[in-house]
């Protein structure tokens, strides 16, 4: 089955400027060509007019750097949506929650995705594991994924590279298929 853009819609997962203050997300962001192949992937996307849905986190935290009306809250320059892409604000870790997309999805008559976005074990997981669970064909697209280091409950230091590969490791063959940018070009 195909995942060329006439057959999938892309998913921008918070590509915003806030997840660049490394420190305040726990330092060491994995993967540092994530931007660079989801920059790849929307260009192909955009050269084929796929649809391109861009999501964002909208902070319930004020002191968050994702919230919409903090510049830091703005998607990236290199990803920002044009002219008829649609941009979605959402309060939670998953895009279908208090948005419209997949309703608008379904209007399209799509039902395939093509997920790339920060951060990977966070509103990432969820929304794949949510596009799996609501009957959507996901592939998700792990070269154009990052997160952070983290540090456990009792203080057990995990570092960023180590969590993306477990969690799409969680993710693949139950949830979707991980596939690299290339796979997709």
């Amino acid at each position: 089955m195909t995942f060329a853009p006439d057959h999938a819609a892309l998913i921008m997962i918070d590509w915003q400027t806030g997840f660049d203050d490394w420190d305040y997300w726990g330092g060491n962001r994995n993967n540092p060509e994530a931007q660079s192949n989801a920059a790849r992937l929307l260009a192909h996307w955009r050269e084929k007019n796929g649809a391109v849905f861009h999501v964002i986190h909208h902070s319930t935290n004020p002191a968050s750097p994702l919230r919409r009306e903090k510049e830091t809250g703005q998607i990236v320059p290199e990803l920002a949506p044009l002219e008829g892409e649609e941009v979605m604000h959402k309060r939670e870790n998953s895009v279908f929650v208090g948005t419209h997309l997949a309703v608008a999805l379904r209007r399209l008559g799509i039902n395939r995705l093509v997920i790339s976005g920060l951060t990977t074990n966070h509103c990432v997981s969820t929304s794949t594991r949510m596009a799996g669970n609501l009957g959507f064909e996901v592939r998700l697209v792990g070269d154009a994924c990052a997160t952070f280091d983290r540090v456990g409950p009792d203080g057990e230091s995990f570092p960023a590279d180590l969590i993306h590969r477990v969690c799409l490791s969680d993710l693949h063959g139950e949830f979707c298929q991980v596939v690299r940018s290339s796979d997709l070009l």
